[in-house]
């Protein structure tokens, strides 16, 4: 009898540790999951942001070459880079660190074009005054500072993911439930300031 009610408490505590170690589990995967959809909808905030600042580039583009004596070359450069810009997408669920910084550099091309054509408009009084013109400044200044908080809201939930598939417990069901480490968006040294797209040079 007292046999059976050892081999009764071994199997009791065996069942019990099971049903712990399942919600244990089921804790783990639900609140990786969780995480891991905000650091995804991080992301599409990020891309979300960068398309606004395309579109509004586009518009200053026409903008533009209203101006029939306009310099052409500097104008092509930034259609061309806003063109590699927009063709560069990311897979939000399979980010890579290969893949950010392709992003990254197809975004500071149009950056460095952008501000090279800033530069050329000083040239165009009409320009300068174009009512168009002075409100995409404050579109551009606007989304420029958007892109930075959003940049840093998907690294803040990225961060986040991260811990909690790093934790002790966190280690092994990460590797048994398959979710990777995600990368996080690291800015060019000195971008951390939001980019200067002043139009005003009077």
């Amino acid at each position: 009898m007292k046999k059976y009610g050892c081999l009764a408490a071994v199997v009791g505590g065996i069942v019990l540790l099971a049903i712990i170690g399942f919600f244990i589990a089921t804790g783990f995967y639900n609140k990786a999951v969780s995480y891991q959809e905000d650091a995804k909808t991080a992301w599409s905030n990020v891309e979300s942001s960068y398309q606004r600042r395309n579109d509004l580039i586009g518009n200053l583009v026409k903008t533009v070459q209203g101006a029939a004596d306009f310099e052409r070359t500097t104008l092509k450069e930034v259609i061309d880079a806003r063109s590699k810009a927009t063709a560069v997408s990311i897979d939000p669920t399979n980010i890579t660190p290969e893949q950010l910084q392709q992003f990254q550099q197809a975004q500071s091309g149009l950056t460095s074009a952008l501000s090279r054509l800033l530069v050329t408009v000083e040239r165009y009084p009409d320009l300068k005054a174009n009512e168009n013109f002075l409100q995409l400044q404050a579109q551009l200044e606007g989304t420029e500072n958007r892109i930075n908080v959003e940049r840093n809201r998907y690294n803040e939930a990225v961060g986040q993911y991260n811990k909690h598939i790093k934790t002790f417990f966190g280690r092994f069901f990460a590797g048994y439930y398959d979710f990777d480490e995600m990368t996080r968006y690291e800015a060019d040294p000195g971008s951390e300031e939001a980019p200067d797209v002043e139009f005003d040079f009077n």
